[in-house]
């Protein structure tokens, strides 16, 4: 079932959310500061190509100031629009009942997006 959800969602433009933060991340790694917040994006694109049996956690040993203050300077450069997008994919998915699985992986996008930082992605 979850090999089927990540086949739907491919072809109905997770491959294209995807193929946005890869091209991102490259563009943010151009420069050394971006190189951090080009990891995350990857990640995103990890997450956004293939959503289902997968869950995003903060990981145990994620604390500390500068995991708080890349996080803020994340959500001040974009992180903010790309949840809120996310969001508002989410609700609009969610209004029929074929598309709730779908928008509950954008709300899974949207908890990444908005702290990034100390976060880790495994199968389940």
């Amino acid at each position: 079932m979850k090999f089927l959800g990540n086949l739907v969602w491919l072809i109905f433009g997770g491959i294209i959310i995807a193929v946005e933060y890869f091209i991102g991340s490259l563009i943010l790694m151009i420069t050394i500061v971006g190189i951090p917040f080009g990891l995350q994006t990857l990640k995103m694109a990890s997450l956004a190509i293939w959503p289902f049996g997968r869950r995003s956690y903060i990981k145990e040993r994620a604390s500390g100031c500068l995991f708080i203050f890349m996080n803020v300077i994340w959500l001040l450069c974009g992180g903010l629009w790309i949840a809120a997008t996310h969001a508002i994919f989410g609700v609009l998915l969610c209004i029929t009942i074929i598309g709730i699985p779908f928008g509950l992986q954008h709300f899974k996008l949207t908890e990444v997006a908005l702290n990034p930082f100390g976060r880790d992605i495994e199968w389940i």
